[in-house]
């Protein structure tokens, strides 16, 4: 509620009216601003988790991390309309020394924070600075309830680093009376871990976290099978097809809601689709040549939109997306 202005919800009615007519005409028609977006703060990583490109240093795109200028003129430019930010895309968001005093310059605006970590920098002082920030959410990943299942995944990492972390927001929370941020467990269910998804949901309550997530993995190899990939169907984004092979559960129809309420805006200013261009393939434009709503109604992005409308199985970033497919989705 308090995002909420009479300009941003009159813009969240028009965001939504065009979308539907979008949907209905099968072209890609837009009278309103984005309601949602993610930043990246670096694309950096102290992990090398298997199926993710900052974990496996598979970027083709520069990497870096993003200028707390840069962050204060996307923030100035999109903060009439923008009610959520995500401080996440690739990389651990934390190694960027300037996150916190970015978190509190989009909260001043009015504006929803939320980020996701793998926990391993939340000591004491940092937990102190985040709660001090007015963070809305922070999401923890937590990929199992033993060091030797949870490093299956997050190689490189430790479980007794993401609990300690944990301890230390919840107790910088109480110290500081404040009610942020919203505390949330989220475990990437995959087949070394499924077996301890109760146990994560107890270890959860033991710390007083506030909210457990599951969620899919997102695989790049998966038709022939894939050792990730859970035995307990509820779990996975795949199903076998009558042939044996893998494929993905969602149907992939022509459209996409993220096209019109949200995008990603890259750690040097490059504007993507959605968070599942990791490699930022598809590049909408760049806010060092252009101002926001330049990029987000140009005929590029407008073509972008178009072709989802008309046949988005053709697209590479679509064809991995679990968007609408399952309960446990989200996007990485």
């Amino acid at each position: 509620m308090r995002t909420l202005t009479m300009y941003r919800m009159w813009n969240a009615m028009k965001l939504y009216a065009s979308y539907r007519r979008s949907r209905r005409t099968k072209r890609a028609e837009l009278s309103a601003l984005p309601i949602s977006i993610s930043v990246e703060p670096t694309t950096s990583c102290n992990l090398r988790c298997p199926e993710c490109p900052s974990g496996l240093r598979s970027f083709t795109r520069p990497t870096g991390m993003m200028s707390e200028e840069l962050f204060r003129k996307i923030t100035d430019d999109v903060k009439s309309h923008v009610m959520y930010m995500n401080f996440y895309f690739q990389g651990e968001p934390f190694l960027n020394p300037k996150l916190t005093e970015m978190i509190r310059y989009a909260h001043d605006r009015k504006i929803f924070t939320s980020t996701s970590t793998n926990a391993h920098y939340l000591d004491e002082e940092n937990s102190r600075k985040i709660v001090e920030s007015k963070l809305d959410r922070l999401i923890i990943s937590i990929d199992g309830s033993s060091q030797e299942t949870y490093a299956a995944y997050r190689i490189g990492g430790t479980l007794s680093k993401v609990i300690d972390g944990t301890k230390n927001i919840i107790a910088a929370k109480k110290k500081l009376k404040s009610r942020t941020p919203q505390v949330v467990f989220q475990m990437l269910v995959v087949k070394p871990n499924e077996h301890q998804v109760n146990e994560v949901q107890l270890l959860a309550e033991k710390l007083e976290v506030d909210e457990v997530v599951l969620k899919t993995a997102q695989l790049y190899e998966y038709e022939n099978g894939n050792e990730l990939i859970p035995d307990n169907d509820e779990y996975s984004r795949y199903k076998r097809n009558d042939t044996g092979r893998w494929e993905l559960k969602n149907e992939l129809e022509d459209h996409c809601w993220k096209m019109w309420h949200s995008c990603v805006i890259t750690w040097d200013g490059s504007v993507v689709p959605c968070c599942f261009d990791k490699d930022a393939q598809h590049k909408l434009g760049t806010l060092k040549n252009f101002s926001f709503k330049q990029i987000w109604f140009s005929e590029p992005y407008q073509k972008f939109r178009s072709a989802v409308l008309t046949g988005r199985k053709q697209i590479d970033i679509c064809k991995n997306c679990s968007e609408g497919s399952h309960a446990y989705a989200g996007g990485e």
